[in-house]
């Protein structure tokens, strides 16, 4: 007699589960796609073509770059010339339209650097022939701080055509008061170490 007792409860709740939802799952249907859509190609979806160095020939100054100190506009004009020669880039004739503008920064930064040296002697217990004998070993580091001037340079190559920047390089070489010239040069040939980029 108390099968029909534990049986009623089951159904009660069955009955519950099988309620109607009162939620309901509605969507509004996508507008239709514009007529124009067969035919046009969304370029942003895919990545920018390289960029064809090999084409570009000749460049002018978009603002021809002044000395610094110890070297005058005609040095750096004719050394920064020099190196963009040395990668195929000529410089355009007065009057000829150039494939590429140069634009250069030069700064002088006084940077700081350390140097470490240990001196100290020894200590401890030795045997010889006639005697014994003891000493004393250790080392004090000694730190030396000194400033030393860097020649920075930033030279940017942009499309005269578009008017967008394609390259830029940075080049820094030390030794600027000393041999004012020959750290242009290297600093010119640290800039254009990566062009044409691969």
């Amino acid at each position: 007699m108390q099968r029909p007792m534990l049986v009623l409860p089951l159904c009660l709740g069955l009955c519950a589960c099988q309620s109607e939802n009162p939620y309901r799952a509605e969507s509004v249907p996508l507008p239709p796609a514009p007529a124009q859509a067969d035919h046009t190609l969304d370029l942003s979806a895919y990545p920018p073509a390289p960029l064809d160095f090999a084409r570009y020939r000749t460049w002018s100054w978009l603002a021809p770059p002044t000395g610094t100190g110890e070297l005058s506009a005609e040095q750096v004009l004719q050394i920064l010339g020099s190196g963009l020669e040395q990668h195929g880039l000529r410089q355009a004739r007065p009057g000829q339209a150039a494939d590429l503008q140069a634009r250069a920064e030069l700064r002088v930064e006084q940077r700081l650097y350390q140097s470490y040296d240990d001196y100290g002697g020894w200590y401890g217990y030795g045997h010889h022939h006639w005697h014994d004998h003891y000493g004393l070993y250790g080392q004090v580091p000694v730190v030396r701080t000194y400033r030393r001037p860097v020649l920075v340079l930033r030279l940017d190559l942009i499309d005269a055509g578009s008017g967008q920047q394609v390259w830029s390089g940075v080049g820094e070489a030390g030794g600027y008061a000393d041999r004012s010239t020959e750290t242009l040069r290297q600093a010119t040939r640290n800039a254009l170490e990566r062009f044409p980029p691969n």
